[in-house]
């Protein structure tokens, strides 16, 4: 087992991993930009150490400054949470010729996993379904040719990210050089990579994804499935599991597809593969090779803390058990609580923090790096908390839920709390009738 794991990350993210560290008996090293001096994570680390000024570039972005403070401190292992470097496979290929183990995913299925195009032609070599589309497109008769196959409407993608950088829908003929140019351009500011490609855009699909967990010897569990479809620019918002829209037999298919997918890439790690489910079908996306925000879920159905599980995967532990042996307790809900105001158009909220009052109580866990009197600054992602509720049923979480919110108050800043009440209260989403268009709607209604 590890000695000592350095956390690149800050946050409620960078909090977890050196509380799982601390549970194994690990020590654990910070690291923080000069925006970020005297923040929890830095409290809570055994070590921490000053890398940079605010700008993310210039600090948790910068790979010679992370890999610094790995050397002084003497780490054995990085855990690089979710965002900044998590799924950057150069940073894995340092890590890797530095002999600083990377917690996560190889170099190579790195790299394969973040081209989507080709992580799509892995999988559907292995009979699992991907949304029709087309291959890179360079030039705009590759694209008129893609489009003639293909069809209207059509979602531009690009193939080197994620987070909804790149991502275009195209309804007709009319917007489709306009919006081709301009994922390109947003592919290659955000990636360095302008290469995009189209699939078939499905509006009332809802977005699934799988927790998979895989060891070094070739064993593949699956934590069940997540519904993500309560999103607003492919940023999701609210997610829960199971999904209140698969049956049994759609869901047993669904999680097999995603083991497959997962050992089509060689996968190693916590990943997740990701779904996009239209009707009685469902289509691969991508698979996102990292811890993601909305983890906790599956987490309290399981019973397991996946942060540590991550953890004793990269030091060469076997999983330990088999799929047979996972038993799925119970329906969770996570609401993600940001700085932003929901009727400034989702404009950052920053502020200091004054702590009113917060969630707690039985099947209620919040997850976070607040404190009372904490700066939210512009620099960073405007994620506050995420709030986690665990209950029997569905309608015994959603119950757990409004209640919970109803505590979270803070002043100070704007949040998203109120937004999360609304939905989680509303008539469609306790049916379980919603999409992936379901927020854009409701935000469009007067």
């Amino acid at each position: 087992m590890f000695k000592k794991i350095l956390v690149a990350n800050r946050g409620e993210i960078a909090v977890r991993v050196i509380e799982a560290a601390h549970e194994l008996g690990i020590s654990t090293v910070a690291i923080f930009s000069e925006a970020d001096r005297g923040a929890l994570h830095t409290r809570l680390a055994d070590e921490a150490y000053c890398i940079g000024p605010a700008p993310a570039r210039q600090s948790y972005l910068k790979i010679a400054a992370v890999m610094s403070a790995a050397e002084v401190s003497r780490a054995d292992a990085i855990h690089p949470g979710y965002g900044f470097l998590a799924e950057d496979p150069h940073f894995v290929e340092v890590c890797e010729a530095s002999k600083i183990i990377f917690i996560g995913p190889r170099y190579e299925t790195m790299v394969q996993a973040g081209d989507k195009l080709r992580a799509k032609l892995a999988v559907r070599a292995v009979g699992v379904p991907v949304v029709p589309g087309s291959e890179a497109l360079k030039t705009e008769d590759d694209l008129k040719k893609a489009v003639a196959q293909v069809g209207y409407p059509l979602l531009f993608k690009a193939s080197a990210g994620g987070g909804g950088r790149g991502m275009r829908i195209v309804l007709d003929e009319s917007e489709l050089l306009e919006k081709f140019r301009a994922a390109q351009r947003e592919a290659e500011a955000a990636f360095g990579d302008s290469t995009v490609y189209i699939e078939k855009y499905l509006p009332s699909a809802r977005h699934v994804e799988v927790q998979i967990l895989a060891d070094q010897y070739g064993r593949i569990v699956h934590w069940g499935e997540r519904e993500c479809s309560i999103q607003r620019r492919y940023q999701k918002l609210i997610e829960e599991s199971p999904s209140p829209a698969l049956s049994d037999e759609m869901r047993g298919a669904l999680c097999d597809a995603a083991v497959r997918a997962a050992k089509a890439l060689g996968y190693q790690n916590a990943g997740t593969v990701e779904f996009l489910v239209s009707g009685d079908e469902f289509y691969f996306i991508e698979i996102n090779a990292r811890i993601q925000v909305e983890h906790p879920i599956s987490e309290v159905r399981v019973g397991k803390n996946l942060i540590k599980e991550q953890i004793r995967l990269a030091a060469g532990e076997r999983l330990g058990y088999s799929q047979r042996d996972i038993k799925f307790q119970g329906h969770a809900i996570e609401c993600r609580l940001n700085a932003e105001d929901p009727a400034r158009n989702f404009a950052p909220s920053p502020g200091t923090v004054r702590i009113k009052s917060l969630p707690g109580g039985h099947g209620v866990r919040l997850d976070t790096a607040l404190y009372d009197g904490l700066p939210m600054t512009p620099y960073y992602d405007s994620l506050l908390a995420k709030l986690i509720v665990h209950g029997q049923t569905r309608e015994e979480a959603i119950l757990k839920m409004i209640n919970a919110l109803k505590r979270f108050e803070l002043e100070g800043i704007v949040t998203t709390r109120d937004l999360c009440l609304e939905i989680v209260s509303s008539s469609e989403f306790m049916a379980g009738e919603f999409d992936t268009q379901f927020l854009e709607r409701r935000l469009r209604e007067p």
